[in-house]
């Protein structure tokens, strides 16, 4: 009797904790899966207390569609969260010839672990016109999008549709570069070289934008300790993270000649779950979408010189210790 007394006060205890909290996140998760989106993946898809995922929406860009369809569904089953549906989106960028990041993430998108095709398919119609019918049904300002990849989903949506804008309450980037050089050229970051263009039609739309580019997640950066950690949930989540970190993070220590990796797109998640983790400033951002070598730069005004509004938040810092810390704790919840 004591027990089950004791339990029932547990239980009300959690959710009159639960119930302190703001209302979760309405969210979508537009992605290009890739080891740091599929790291980033398991970390929403952990949280649904705080993310409501309405779906997940897949580009090509690491790889191609088809495996970024493939690599989501394949989050989606490793992490038990078959409930979520998945649409596959754009094929190819609005205008620039496609490019992929296989010297990154490997063929398939996913290196360090086998991949297979996942039981569940993939929902029925297309991202873009799944993007379309739900904002266009959304309260204003409802729903979060989370960009992990190029904009092209997105920029087709809004170029279909325009209004649709009014039902985004925030789109979350990551993205851009300035203070730390590109990544994939000298100034431009990939998924921005990816598809510029696609980047300039969601700024134009004047939706709420936050960037974390690499700025930032440049500073968050594995380590063995960090992955020992990890490694240290034990359980079959943070084992495929781990083996998939090791693979993933050997090109950029090499490259850049860093202690350890980034893992960008996480970066995006823990963000929307404790925003205090990470600060920056309101500046106006640009990109250029002009043939030649600054193709795919993101032009942010740190120090106001231009005098133009402020249309972006950029962040710059974050808590390096404190996204391994949040990422140990929600792998745990996973089988």
């Amino acid at each position: 009797m004591l027990k089950k007394l004791l339990q029932g006060a547990a239980l009300m205890a959690a959710v009159t904790t639960s119930m302190l909290h703001a209302a979760p996140h309405e969210l979508i998760i537009d992605t290009d899966p890739g080891a740091d989106d599929l790291v980033a993946l398991f970390l929403a898809m952990a949280s649904p207390g705080e993310l409501n995922i309405r779906a997940i929406t897949t580009v090509a860009g690491n790889v191609r569609l088809e495996k970024t369809a493939r690599n989501a569904r394949l989050a989606r089953e490793w992490a038990g969260r078959e409930d979520i549906p998945v649409y596959a989106g754009a094929g190819r960028p609005l205008v620039r010839v496609p490019i992929y990041a296989a010297e990154v993430h490997g063929e398939e998108g996913i290196t360090g672990v086998q991949v297979h095709e996942p039981k569940q398919g993939l929902a029925a119609g297309n991202a873009v016109q799944y993007l379309v019918d739900t904002l266009s049904a959304a309260k204003p300002h409802s729903i979060t999008i989370a960009m992990l990849g190029p904009q092209t989903n997105l920029a087709l949506a809004l170029i279909q549709q325009p209004g649709i804008a009014q039902g985004i309450k925030e789109v979350v980037v990551m993205g851009g570069a300035h203070f730390n050089g590109g990544n994939i050229t000298p100034v431009a970051e990939f998924n921005l070289y990816a598809d510029p263009h696609a980047a300039e039609v969601v700024l134009a739309s004047g939706v709420k934008l936050t960037y974390l580019p690499l700025d930032v997640t440049h500073k968050l950066l594995t380590s063995d300790t960090r992955l020992k950690q990890l490694s240290a949930v034990n359980n079959r989540a943070s084992k495929q993270v781990v083996d998939i970190l090791n693979a993933y993070i050997q090109h950029d220590m090499q490259l850049y000649g860093m202690p350890g990796g980034p893992v960008h797109d996480a970066s995006v998640i823990a963000y929307l779950l404790k925003p205090e983790m990470f600060s920056g400033r309101q500046v106006h951002m640009s990109v250029d979408s002009r043939e030649g070598p600054t193709f795919g730069q993101t032009v942010a005004d740190w120090y106001g010189v231009l005098k133009q509004p402020a249309n972006v938040m950029w962040v710059e810092e974050g808590d390096a210790q404190g996204l391994f810390d949040l990422l140990s704790e929600r792998l745990a919840r996973l089988p």
